[in-house]
């Protein structure tokens, strides 16, 4: 359960107090009897106890914590108690711009851009059972323009019925959703009516390095709002498998991620955003699994700078490859029962779409794009969207039993992400319950733009 701090009690370690007149292991209850004080010795008249608290830890000294405790004598009246404490000037930071070539400290980090960090509240309808409930949930986000466009991560904000923004100053702001889309887990908000917002300065993600300090300002477990946490890049380039299947490229820190930290910035060590954070590894609750701690990860900010200056310009991804496939299948499960190949069957080709102008037809099974064998609808999803439209790509497709290698230049998919009235939609090919991903360039955009996600043998083969 958790409280109104967003701590979950069962995750809470309590420490017992032991009286002092009572030995803990003595295995009796504790009386209801006060304990009666002792007299005072005679012949310690001319002593006293100082207690030293050594607030540094210095030179690899004894203590618990980084703390060392000394029990001395101390000239004084006979009962005299010193406690000494030692006081040191504060540390100044100075606000200062991220340039690229001057690293910066956490403080320095903080103060300069708490500001440009956001706390992301949402509204949203789930379903129990018959019913629909209303849900909250929140995440973090950073501002990218002085006129108030905002990147997050797509997961913060998918199906929310409306969404507000918190800026460090405690203002709150309803934004509405510019553009979005699962794939690569990115969003662009706006809010309106403001001026002068501070952004963050991108950095490159290229440039990162094992080892490298970096840091975070977000939502922690939505209530701990602009907390910062630090740690180190773990590792670059993680090929990371998300729970729907998707698989990214990711920055890896052991930077702690908690829920609510996610579309928060990742700061390198000169303050520049280097990524977005988006998720960590989780045992799920498992208590028979080890505790997974430090192991986060963010989306390398040059992975999605070009989709999100295309929902700021356009409003939808430009150059976003589409081939015209209705309907794809994967084989897998049927390699033994037919005699197939693993690929992707075509359940249907767009008219006009630069598929029918390939040549592919339906009932032909994708197997490979150029020299990548593809072995189901989600890894050719992938793999198309490496390319870019106008790209020209060698598919090769299995047909009554012989395999043609045809080519295809890929067309521009059309602006199916874009929000109606502000609110989102899933840009991305569905999943369904079984796991396959039907609609995987919008077939039924002709019915008000909703989908109808049917199994797809309901259509037949």
């Amino acid at each position: 359960m958790y409280d109104q701090n967003g701590f979950n009690s069962n995750d809470t370690y309590h420490y017992s107090y032991v009286p002092p007149h009572r030995d803990p292991w003595d295995g009796q209850q504790p009386s209801d009897t006060p304990p009666q004080r002792p007299e005072k010795k005679k012949g310690f008249a001319g002593k006293a106890v100082a207690l030293v608290l050594c607030c540094a830890l210095v030179g690899g000294g004894a203590g618990v914590g980084g703390a060392a405790i000394y029990d001395a004598m101390a000239r004084g009246p006979e009962g005299e108690t010193t406690i000494y404490r030692n006081e040191v000037d504060p540390t100044a930071v100075h606000v200062k711009q991220a340039d690229g070539l001057t690293p910066m400290s956490l403080a320095e980090i903080n103060a300069a851009y708490a500001d440009s960090c956001v706390c992301i509240t949402v509204q949203t309808v789930v379903q129990n059972g018959w019913y629909q409930q209303a849900a909250t949930g929140a995440g973090s986000g950073f501002i990218i323009s002085e006129d108030g466009y905002i990147v997050t991560n797509y997961h913060v904000i998918e199906g929310a019925t409306a969404i507000k923004v918190t800026l460090n100053n405690g203002e709150t702001y309803d934004a509405k959703l510019v553009g979005g889309e699962e794939l690569n887990d990115v969003a662009v908000l706006k809010i309106d009516g403001v001026s002068g917002l501070k952004p963050v300065v991108l950095g490159d993600s290229d440039d990162v390095v094992v080892g490298e300090t970096v840091c975070t300002i977000g939502n922690a477990l939505g209530s701990l709002s602009f907390s910062l946490t630090s740690g180190a890049v773990s590792a670059t380039g993680r090929s990371v498998t998300m729970s729907d299947g998707t698989v990214m490229n990711m920055i890896q820190t052991d930077c702690t991620i908690n829920s609510g930290n996610s579309g928060g910035p990742l700061f390198d060590s000169y303050g520049r955003v280097v990524g977005i954070t988006s998720a960590k590894l989780s045992n799920n609750g498992d208590a028979s699994k080890a505790t997974i701690e430090g192991i986060g990860f963010a989306i390398p900010i040059n992975d999605v700078i070009d989709i999100i200056t295309d929902y700021m310009q356009y409003g939808y991804v430009t150059g976003r490859p589409y081939m015209g496939i209705l309907n794809p299948a994967d084989t897998e499960q049927y390699v033994q029962a037919f005699g197939w190949p693993v690929g992707v069957y075509v359940n249907d080709v767009e008219a006009g779409s630069c598929a029918e102008t390939a040549g592919i037809r339906r009932g032909d099974i994708i197997t490979k794009i150029d020299d990548t064998q593809i072995t189901g609808v989600s890894q050719m999803v992938s793999v198309k969207n490496s390319y870019r439209a106008g790209d020209t790509v060698t598919v090769e497709v299995y047909r009554s039993g012989e395999t043609l290698t045809l080519t295809l230049t890929f067309d521009e998919q059309v602006n199916s992400t874009q929000s109606n009235a502000g609110q989102p939609q899933d840009p991305a090919p569905q999943q369904t319950a079984s796991g396959g991903y039907y609609g995987d360039e919008y077939p039924y955009g002709g019915f008000g733009g909703d989908r109808f996600n049917f199994p797809w043998s309901f259509f037949g083969w």
